[in-house]
């Protein structure tokens, strides 16, 4: 039971133990931060799962040699692409019944919250989301149940992904030989998880501020 639960919390804090990941596990440790990226991207029930966090520290070790930085973009690039593609189809398996409340596992205010994002950007809300905790992991669900083909989709897909794992991975890359952030690299992190749920409790506030004045 131990064993479970050690294994469980390591998956879901991946970022803060990638230290002890790399030294345990070597080259399995790219299979790990892929299965993360993938479960966090690919499953609309799993948002609360590390991902700007993980790929900057990942970038950061691979700046003291622990990682290779390519191989690692290119890993983390088809990551984020499967995983957007399969949270994708299935959005469009469960179709519009997702918007009825029937759904335990599904979080009718998110799906409401990212809608918004499309009727606000379009299409570009894919890439957008990239950057942004729990509406990443919802757009492309919302995007498979009716609100883009999945040849528009699949373009804004791939540029949405390169884009992401290249400001936080190669931003890890080369900030993470920094003094600084190598001496203060949990704060750094915090800072990161921070920084990236700021755009959607900006817009949780403008959403709550704007309600009554449609009432």
């Amino acid at each position: 039971m131990n064993t479970v639960l050690y294994l469980v919390d390591l998956f879901l804090h991946l970022d803060k133990y990638l230290s002890v990941v790399i030294q345990d596990y070597g080259i399995w440790t790219y299979l790990l931060i892929f299965m993360v990226i993938f479960i966090e991207t690919g499953l609309v029930v799993t948002p609360f799962l590390p991902g700007d966090s993980l790929i900057f520290a990942a970038g950061a070790f691979a700046a003291i040699g622990a990682l290779d930085v390519h191989l690692l973009y290119v890993i983390l690039v088809i990551a984020a692409f499967l995983g957007d593609t399969a949270n994708y189809w299935i959005g469009h398996l469960i179709g519009p019944r997702a918007f009825s409340g029937n759904i335990r596992f599904l979080k009718k205010e998110y799906l409401d919250r990212t809608h918004d994002f499309y009727e606000k950007y379009g299409g570009k809300t894919i890439i957008l989301a990239r950057f942004i905790p729990i509406i990443r992991t919802f757009a492309p669900f919302v995007a498979g149940i009716g609100a883009m083909s999945y040849g528009k989709f699949i373009s804004y897909n791939i540029i949405g992904g390169l884009a992401w794992v290249a400001l936080f991975g190669y931003g890890g890359y080369f900030f993470g030989n920094l003094p600084f952030v190598q001496e203060n690299f949990s704060f750094v992190v915090l800072a990161i998880i921070l920084i990236s749920v700021m755009p959607g409790v900006v817009e949780y506030f403008k959403s709550r501020r704007a309600t009554p004045a449609k009432a």
